[in-house]
Parts: C-alpha cells; sequence; structure tokens
C-alpha cells in the first residue's frame, strides 16, 4: 500500500495527481466537504511545496506529477533475503523526520533492519542542524536503523562508508558518476544532488543504535533547489540530472534497502577500510583549494583524501592538518 493519505490534505492531492484540472466544486463533491475546506487543503499543499496553478481561481491543476511511494512496489522489488532482514518499512505520508521515528522506536533485537521513508518532512535535518526539505514527492526521504550488539569502530566515518554505496546505487540505476562531498554531500556537476545524515544512541551493555538518513533531490522547483544548495554553488535533481529520466522512487527505495542492509554488517565486522580508497577515488574535494571552519579555527589550504578513519586532510603548506569536523567550502579553483 502507499503512504496512508489519511490527511484531508492528502485525500485532495491524490485526486488533483491525476494530471487534470478540477474545480473546487467537484473536489468538495467527491470528498464531501465544503469548498472553503477545499481551499484551506490546497492552501495547506502549497505549504508543503506544491505548486498548484488556478489557487485564485475555481478551477485547480496540479504542476507537476507525483511518482506516489508504495510499500507493496517497494517489497515487489526487494531481494527476498532483504526483506526476510527487514523487521520494519513505514511509508509515511507526511511526518516530522524520518530519522526522528526511528530514533524513537530503537529496537531490541540487533541485527535487523528498520526503514522508514515519507513524501514530505515538515522538519527533516541535515548536518550541523540544517534544515532539509523537499516538496511532498519530490526527494527520497529515507532512513533505515540498525542495532549493533558493540559500537562498530571507526562509526564518525560510517558516513562515509554510506556515501560510496549510495554513490554505486545512484551510478547503476542512473548511469550518474556522482561525487562525494566530505562528509555527507552527494555532488552531481559542482551541485548538491542529496545528503547523509548518520545519527546514533548508545544503548546499554556497549551496544550501539545507528540511524542513517538520506535525503536525495529527485524533482523539485529550481526556488526550492536553491533553499537547499548550503556550501555549494547550487542544488540540481534527478529530474535534471538524468535529463528528465530519473528512476522510479520505489525502485530507488528498494536497491538504496539492500544496500544499506549489506553496509550495516559489513561495517559492524571491517569498518571503514573497505570504503576508504573508493572514497578517496570519487572525492570531490580532492586537489581542491578549501577553507574550514571547525569551531576553534579558521584555514585554508588543499584538500589531500581523506585518512584511514575518515577524517578530511587538508595541506595549509605549513603541513597537513586533520579536520574531523567543521564547515568546509571550496574556496577558489585549484
Amino acid at each position: 500500500m502507499s503512504a496512508t493519505f489519511s490527511t484531508p490534505q492528502g485525500k485532495v492531492l491524490r485526486i488533483l495527481a491525476d494530471g487534470h484540472r478540477h474545480s473546487c466544486e467537484h473536489l468538495a463533491q467527491t470528498l464531501g466537504v465544503t469548498q472553503a475546506s477545499i481551499r484551506k487543503q490546497l492552501a495547506q499543499l502549497e505549504a508543503w511545496g506544491l505548486n498548484i496553478e488556478g489557487m485564485r481561481g475555481s478551477d485547480f491543476l496540479l504542476d507537476r506529477s507525483i511518482d506516489f511511494l508504495d510499500k507493496a512496489l517497494i517489497l515487489q522489488e526487494l531481494n527476498p533475503d532483504v526483506e526476510r532482514l527487514m523487521v520494519r518499512l513505514d511509508v509515511h505520508e507526511e511526518i516530522d523526520s524520518t530519522n526522528q521515528a526511528l530514533l524513537d522506536a530503537a529496537p531490541r533485537v540487533a541485527g535487523e533492519l528498520n526503514v522508514a521513508l515519507a513524501e514530505y518532512q515538515h522538519a527533516g535535518r541535515g548536518r550541523r542542524g540544517r534544515r532539509w526539505a523537499a516538496p511532498f514527492g519530490g526527494g527520497l526521504c529515507f532512513s533505515a536503523g540498525w542495532l549493533f550488539e558493540e559500537m562498530p569502530q571507526d562509526l564518525s566515518a560510517l558516513t562515509l562508508a554510506t556515501g560510496v554505496v549510495v554513490r554505486q546505487v545512484l551510478l547503476e540505476a542512473t548511469g550518474l558518476a556522482v561525487q562525494l562531498k566530505w562528509p555527507n554531500d552527494l555532488v552531481w556537476d559542482d551541485r548538491k544532488l542529496g545528503g547523509i545524515l548518520v545519527e546514533f544512541t548508545a544503548e546499554s551493555q556497549g551496544r550501539c543504535y545507528v540511524v542513517i538518513g538520506i535525503g536525495i533531490n529527485i524533482s523539485i522547483p529550481p526556488r526550492r533547489l536553491e533553499q537547499i544548495a548550503g556550501s555549494l554553488d547550487g542544488a540540481i535533481d534527478l529530474h535534471a540530472a538524468t535529463q528528465g529520466r530519473p528512476p522510479p522512487r520505489n525502485v530507488l527505495a528498494a536497491r538504496l534497502i539492500e544496500a544499506l542492509a549489506r553496509l550495516f554488517p559489513h561495517y559492524r565486522d571491517n569498518g571503514f577500510l573497505k570504503y576508504h580508497a573508493e572514497f578517496n577515488a570519487v572525492d570531490y574535494l580532492r586537489d581542491r583549494h578549501v577553507s574550514v571552519d571547525d569551531a576553534s579555527h579558521l584555514f585554508s589550504g588543499v584538500a589531500v583524501g581523506v585518512d584511514g578513519s575518515g577524517a578530511l586532510r587538508v595541506d595549509t603548506g605549513d603541513g597537513v592538518q586533520r579536520v574531523i569536523s567543521g564547515h568546509i567550502s571550496v574556496s577558489r579553483p585549484a
């Protein structure tokens, strides 16, 4: 089944998604509500980032199609072994944050995969407390949780390892050779295509519950893309990057679930070792002149890859500095 669409605005959206114009009177009669209620729900849909033509008139048209998430289709696409491993797959119409939803429902059994997706997030978040927002159905808002019996080695580099496997999924699904900007950005053509946020909670007896959040721009109006560009020159979505042929969101979600189902146990046993060289091979910052704000001081230099623990290495001219956290921007071409 797809997202529940139990809200009044979700029910209106389901009708508008057929690509035809609908009068306010028709919508009200179909749903058994007043026309005033319809206008209220349309305003909410606009707040979710959707563009609806005719808001000042009485005939309404959604300006783009929506590839709705569908739990049944995702399960149908999954490798059966992965489906057996996954104990939870929730598809939400709207939610505060898929990451928070999984953090609030930590499992008791280690080694089981928990997944949440949403059409729209009210409080989706990125690194360093930034907000990540995509219009309803315009991105892939995805989180996966895994309980480790012991805190994995190199946990701080899990974001980088995730970037490597997400990049591979995108390469196979679209042919795009995406680059990775330390520590968490997916980059195509010098623009931000998506991002990764890893959060964790320490459990009793050394156990650790990790949630990986992935946000990918699928089909987002240009004015919305400008708001999520971050430190890059701009943002791009898969619709533009693939010249109007992005992969179906349900298929992409299934491939990501499979990739993370492999990543979690492998990272448990091997840490960052396997992913180190792969990250450096597609490192967007490598050999670029960067400015670094690591909270304690500001400095600049040339990025020279990441080390075995996932720290960014920056050659300042007086030596190589390791950056564990901080804000990185490309200050000028190398």
